[in-house]
């Protein structure tokens, strides 16, 4: 399952609906992403994310299913924010099942590392005294690469 969305969520509640669908799977691993506050460039108050709907869930759903071809996995479940995000805030959820923790372990990362690079989300840092668009850094492109 895939949510884009404005709201903050609760990560306790993401993972217990996935243990609820969990059933035979014996393991789940989750990742929560924050906004920093801080940048190579400056202090970062907040954020603002743009995207366009249809190109950013079918993206998603694109690197979910290559997870699933490459790792037998249960349950997958992102959510990403948009809009203006406070510094400190929650912005992702990634939440994976599977039955052996190998699998959870390798598809969550995949996924997070793919998300920050191919997924057409534009981040807007917003500072005390500046603003600016950034860019994929070179450590989050070499992750990608990885795989």
């Amino acid at each position: 399952m895939i949510v884009i969305q404005h709201e903050d969520f609760l990560h306790a509640q993401e993972y217990e609906y996935l243990r609820s669908l969990a059933t035979s799977d014996g393991a789940i691993v989750t990742f929560t992403g924050i906004v920093r506050d801080f940048s190579d460039k400056s202090d970062v108050l907040a954020i603002e994310l743009e995207h366009y709907p249809e190109m950013t869930q079918k993206s998603l759903e694109g690197i979910c299913q290559t997870a699933r071809l490459r790792w037998p996995l249960g349950q997958i479940k992102v959510i990403h924010r948009v809009g203006k995000i406070l510094a400190m805030e929650q912005i992702v959820f990634v939440g994976v099942t599977s039955k052996h923790r190998e699998a959870a372990f390798a598809a969550c990362q995949f996924i997070m590392d793919h998300l920050k690079t191919s997924v057409p989300i534009w981040k807007k840092e917003i500072g005390l005294e500046n603003e600016h668009w950034v860019e994929a850094n070179a450590s989050d492109n070499a992750a990608k690469e990885k795989w």
